[in-house]
């Protein structure tokens, strides 16, 4: 029985060194590639150059409206805010009865002074004529020529009053002091008028502008007569013109502030407060750009994947983190780390890993 085992075992033994001791020179099964792609290389285009910020929405010039006679009852408002109003539309109406008797008066002091004048006129003509015929004497002439000087200079002083009556009367309405829209409102009726009081304010001309903060350094790159754009709370672009670049930089905050002007119909989309985000365009300027499918966003950084040749026509990938920049449609622009001859795995970046193989085809190629 020994010697049968010990038999088998033999022959298993020569069988397995039969199996070691095969032929030398067979080879390894060809490397499967792990996805067919196509090939894309960066393209140098002259893309718009944009410097973006934000900044809140104001009134171009915004006028305080209020009362130029004090305490008076106001009795009529005609204006409410977001109303458009002309030069010198009636707002609002004060209780002009006091100023009216006041007015009332005035003319008739006008009136007795120029009753008065007549009447020294005519006194001093009489005493003249008397004098030339030696019934007066020149002491009487005097006094009737200092007479009349006295009437006409009250007479002066009551037209005087009369005129700024007029003027006191004509302020009973508080009148726009130019084209714009109301933008806040205090007047009521009943309210009594008081000295600095603020009935209206007004947007002048309905024009208004954006105040955008940018650094320092951005700064020096804006300059009057530069498009702008923005973009309101619907979305809705607005295209502006930078009016005036700040000659001054906050201390506090390092930002200095750009006013751009925005067209009539800004206050459709936009208001007065609101906090609004915006581009300036600098012109055009080279750029090295890929496909947005070529580059992968991983952990916060970039990624393309490099094509390089291997064995059996196919080829190897090698991740290489690039710096990316501007976007325009679907093309992205690759600020460093990627040769401008290079070619990249158009998309499907995101199936593959570093020294994956890979079968190239052309573009439209169906695998």
């Amino acid at each position: 029985m020994n010697k049968h085992f010990a038999a088998l075992l033999a022959i298993l033994t020569a069988l397995a060194l039969t199996a070691c001791s095969g032929p030398a020179d067979s080879t390894a099964a060809p490397a499967k590639p792990a996805l067919t792609v196509t090939a894309v290389k960066p393209q140098r285009a002259d893309w718009p150059q944009t410097l973006g910020s934000g900044g809140n929405i104001a009134a171009w010039q915004e006028a305080v409206i209020g009362p130029e006679i004090n305490n008076y009852r106001i009795t009529e408002v005609r204006a409410n805010v977001g109303d458009a109003v002309r030069k010198g539309d009636v707002l609002a109406r004060i209780a002009s009865d006091a100023v009216d008797s006041e007015l009332a008066e005035t003319r008739a002091t006008v009136a007795e002074a120029d009753a008065t004048l007549a009447e020294a006129r005519a006194n001093q003509e009489r005493a003249r004529q008397l004098r030339d015929k030696g019934f007066y004497s020149a002491q009487q002439g005097i006094q009737s020529q200092t007479a009349a000087e006295t009437a006409l200079a009250r007479l002066n002083a009551a037209k005087a009053r009369l005129r700024s009556a007029e003027l006191r009367r004509s302020k009973a309405e508080v009148l726009a002091p130019d084209d714009g829209i109301i933008s806040a409102r205090s007047a009521n009726v009943g309210s009594l008028t008081q000295p600095g009081q603020e009935l209206f304010r007004l947007i002048r001309g309905g024009r208004l502008e954006w105040r955008a903060e940018v650094t320092a350094a951005e700064l020096t790159h804006l300059k009057p007569g530069q498009p702008a754009r923005i973009k309101g709370p619907t979305g809705v672009a607005i295209s502006g013109n930078v009016r005036a670049v700040a000659p001054t930089v906050d201390p506090q905050t390092r930002a200095g502030l750009v006013y751009v002007d925005l067209p009539p119909e800004a206050p459709r989309v936009v208001s007065a407060g609101m906090f609004a985000r915006g581009e300036f365009d600098l012109g055009q300027r080279p750029a090295l750009t890929l496909p947005h499918t070529a580059v992968l966003l991983r952990e916060g950084f970039a990624y393309v994947f490099r094509l390089e040749p291997a064995a059996d026509g196919l080829a190897r990938v090698a991740q290489s983190k690039v710096a990316i920049g501007r976007r325009n449609g679907e093309r992205i622009e690759i600020t460093s780390g990627l040769d401008a001859n290079a070619e990249v795995v158009a998309s499907g970046a995101g199936f593959l890993t570093d020294g994956d193989t890979v079968r190239v085809v052309a573009a439209g190629t169906q695998p």
